[in-house]
């Protein structure tokens, strides 16, 4: 079956002999579980039986969402988890279990999960080295020399966009004994699936993509074969796992992420292009670009005309201020935190994604203090850029916000702004907030 049809159909409705089948797998919220006789609870416990015995090892509604997205990433486990950094988390532990303690991670990766591996996980004795993941020969000469535990990368990084060659880094990985994790939260297994690739171990966070409508924290791990068991064990031990109302909207939103997901990759497609041809903008980050440093890997990895819901760019010029200002000026897209919900959402990464890296860390990867992300949801990509117009119109213009809110707009950004429906006092509300 495709994609869009095991995102409907997998994880629910299964049956149990004598009981009625729910059309959708109920939030069961119980702690504990009973069984007919000790000697069943007995083979339950010691895995030679399957059941549900005590929460922290399994339940039903989490274990419907795991097979979910297990099948949708073709993998032989998952471990639905409280948030997406503890899914990286989990991953790390699974990866360097009987592995030498020492990760390289692609030097262009979420915050925060840089600060995960220098303020966590060196500090307890992992030895961890940052590389240029899409510089393959340097990739292929440190793996070889340092034999690395795991290696670290994002399908689409974040925020730049870069695409490192999965196929060929699982590949060198494997040749050397050591496990590839790739975060697959910017493309979704509807773009790329990593396992496919040679990855062992691919993270989401739930709250994105798959759940899709900014009311969930979550994420998950999903295993190839060879770590399934030691991820089912970790977890048993460890407790990282999701709460069962998350999970339950969770695998709600995943019926409908390959139909979000295609609408917004397609918006992102329009609003990408207008950007490269307006004059207040620097530079636009975007996978369909001829000009991207990875466009052989994207040709070879994206799916045509799937290019992912992101788009990074510069504002001429901008600094903190200009930015700051900008983003006030929104009617529409939401200026938050966050990426992957059904509406429009625009992020600052020098104050919220990356905030926690210097200066000098941010530039080495080539984050501005003029760069923003905008994630692009299910509106009317019409009503996406005349939003995104008025706003560097009020912006090149030195508004305020509430002169921006009040602002007479010039006839072709009124025109094309009439559709909108976000009153002005709803714009940016967490646009400085981290």
């Amino acid at each position: 079956m495709k994609i869009e049809t095991r995102a409907v159909h997998a994880g629910d409705r299964k049956r149990i002999p004598g009981q009625p089948t729910p059309v959708t797998t109920p939030i069961v919220t119980a702690s504990s579980f009973l069984h007919e006789s000790t000697a069943t609870l007995d083979r339950v416990m010691g895995h030679e039986e399957e059941g549900w015995s005590y929460s922290r090892y399994g339940n039903p509604t989490n274990g419907a969402l795991e097979d979910l997205i297990c099948d949708l990433e073709g993998g032989a486990s998952a471990l639905a988890c409280a948030s997406g950094m503890l899914a990286v988390q989990t991953a790390f532990l699974v990866a360097l279990t009987d592995r030498p303690k020492r990760i390289l991670a692609a030097s262009a990766l979420y915050g925060a999960t840089t600060g995960m591996l220098t303020k966590i996980l060196e500090p307890l004795g992992v030895e961890v080295e940052f590389i240029d993941i899409c510089d393959l020969a340097a990739v292929e000469r440190r793996i070889v020399d340092w034999k690395p535990g795991c290696v670290i990368l994002e399908t689409l990084s974040n925020p730049l966009l870069r695409v490192p060659a999965i196929d060929r880094i699982a590949a060198i990985t494997h040749a050397s004994g050591a496990a590839l994790i790739v975060d697959n939260t910017f493309a979704t297994p509807l773009l790329v699936r990593p396992l496919e690739l040679g990855a062992n171990l691919v993270v989401h966070s739930l709250t994105k993509f798959l759940a899709g409508h900014g009311d969930v924290l979550g994420g998950i791990v999903v295993a190839d074969a060879a770590h399934a068991e030691t991820l089912r064990n970790l977890s048993r031990i460890s407790g990282p796992v999701l709460g069962p109302f998350e999970s339950y909207l969770t695998m709600r939103g995943v019926k409908t992420f390959v139909l979000r997901m295609e609408r917004q990759c397609a918006n992102a497609r329009r609003v990408a292009e207008w950007l490269s041809a307006n004059p207040a903008v620097s530079r636009v980050h975007f996978p369909e670009d001829p000009a991207h440093p990875d466009a052989d890997v994207i040709a070879r990895l994206l799916p045509q005309g799937m290019y992912g819901a992101i788009v990074t760019f510069e504002l001429r010029d901008a600094g903190r201020e200009e930015v700051f200002r900008f983003m006030d000026a929104f009617r529409l897209v939401v200026c938050g935190t966050s990426l992957g919900d059904v509406h429009s959402l625009l992020l600052y990464p020098a104050i919220a994604s990356h905030r926690d890296l210097s200066p000098k860390q941010r530039e080495r990867q080539g984050i501005t203090d003029g760069l923003v992300r905008l994630c692009c949801g299910i509106e009317a990509v019409e009503d996406i850029i005349a939003d995104l117009a008025q706003a560097i119109e009020a912006c090149r213009a030195g508004l305020t916000r509430g002169e921006a809110a009040s602002v007479s707009l010039s006839p072709d950004t009124a025109t094309s702004c009439a559709s909108l429906v976000v009153k002005p006092a709803a714009a940016s509300q967490a646009a400085h907030h981290k």
